[in-house]
């Protein structure tokens, strides 16, 4: 998305599911990371390399309840008393 300054704009699932967020700068992977590990965003919904040429599995290649699953983020998000994910 290109917001009013003409300035990339994408949410981190949007990072995610583009897989851009495993081609970026180290930190942006990392903060990416960090959101599926704590129940903020989920494994993208296609597998994707990331710039060492290590493939990250799509969020349908996990089992559910582990991590970047689905299941996994809403029980995190439930805990903390928050809406769940809903992705496509």
């Amino acid at each position: 998305m290109i917001d009013d300054d003409g300035i990339l704009s994408m949410s981190t699932q949007d990072l995610i599911d583009s897989g851009q967020a495993w081609l970026m700068e180290g930190h942006i992977g990392r903060q990416c990371m960090a959101a599926i590990e704590n129940g903020y965003a989920v494994l993208g919904p296609t597998a994707h390399r990331d710039y060492w040429g290590n493939r990250i599995p799509a969020r349908t290649e996990v089992q559910p309840g582990t991590l970047g699953s689905i299941e996994y983020a809403n029980k995190l998000r439930e805990q903390r008393g928050e809406e769940p994910l809903e992705v496509s």
